[in-house]
């Protein structure tokens, strides 16, 4: 048996740790800040014969109200970021949990063109890779692949944790998914981009910050873009075009703003949201055609 790990919580809410604010707690919930911490997390758990859930920057996720059983890791206090400029290049070493606005600082510092990519990128880089995140911009980079060099596996599918490195080749990148490195979870990455300064980045920076205060809901809870775009086409232009701006159940509501974002308004439930998301797939099908597919990950234990 592994011993008990340090820090760890029973039946933790798990709501505040969610962009949208709602979820049931965890039945375990451990926060780990180095490598050893999740280490001792992960080997507790398999001692018990839990399972175990990965919650990243808890911008795309949702949790079921009735919670999440066996071991939830939250990995937004286990962050590190060192970088170098080498051979033409910044090369950057993250653990997997830190912020993709840390990550902008430093490209900005730098004067980089991914500033501007990352300004806006809500989460963190493990779920920036696990979801290859990008913009609809035509911009350089446009998707978290192209940033990516290699990264870090943690498998204990088998009962004990291996690890791998798997380089960019390795993995298979499509739009807003990476696929080839599950099971397990992205415990660092590796990453990089010429280093080749532009004086402009700041204000394109600022610019693209200003453009999203105007376009999108900000000030209300939300996980950001609920759909993919499906090919050739917006979602939130076919939302729009199926008359459910503003449609609402509960404290859910198809945000009059912006049609791909889902608000909770105050006073959501999880299961208002849910039910919000398969309406809008429901509505947009039966109009157009379109099965639109969402970008939300759902914890715990969903009917679907």
């Amino acid at each position: 048996m592994s011993l008990r790990p340090q820090g760890l919580k029973e039946n933790w809410s798990l709501a505040p740790l969610t962009s949208w604010l709602v979820g049931g707690p965890a039945e375990f919930y451990l926060e780990p800040q180095s490598e050893v911490d999740l280490r001792e997390g992960i080997e507790w758990a398999l001692s018990e014969g839990l399972s175990i859930q990965i919650l990243g920057g808890g911008t795309n996720v949702l949790i079921h109200d009735s919670g999440v059983r066996g071991l939830v890791i939250g990995l937004r206090r286990f962050a590190q970021l060192q970088n170098q400029v080498v051979d033409g290049e910044l090369r950057l070493n993250v653990l997997s949990g830190t912020s993709k606005a840390e990550l902008l600082k430093v490209f900005l510092k730098h004067k980089l063109e991914p500033a501007v990519f990352l300004a806006g990128l809500p989460g963190d880089v493990g779920g920036g890779i696990v979801m290859n995140a990008g913009v609809a911009e035509a911009l350089r980079p446009r998707e978290f692949v192209e940033l990516t060099r290699s990264i870090r596996v943690w498998d204990w599918s088998q009962g004990q944790i291996q690890e791998r490195v798997q380089r960019r080749e390795d993995l298979h990148w499509d739009y807003r998914h990476c696929r080839g490195w599950q099971p397990g979870v992205i415990v660092s990455a590796e990453l990089a981009w010429p280093f080749e300064p532009q004086d402009d980045v700041l204000e394109r920076v600022r610019k693209a910050n200003q453009v999203r205060l105007t376009k999108q809901p900000l000030d209300l809870p939300s996980c950001g873009s609920v759909f993919v775009n499906p090919p050739g086409d917006k979602a939130g232009r076919l939302i729009e075009a199926a008359g459910l701006k503003g449609y609402r159940v509960g404290g859910a509501q198809v945000s009059p703003k912006h049609a791909n974002f889902i608000v909770n308004v105050g006073g959501s439930l999880a299961q208002d949201l849910d039910v919000v998301i398969r309406h809008v797939q429901a509505e947009v099908q039966k109009q157009f055609g379109v099965q639109l597919r969402t970008e939300v990950v759902y914890l715990g234990e969903w009917p679907h």
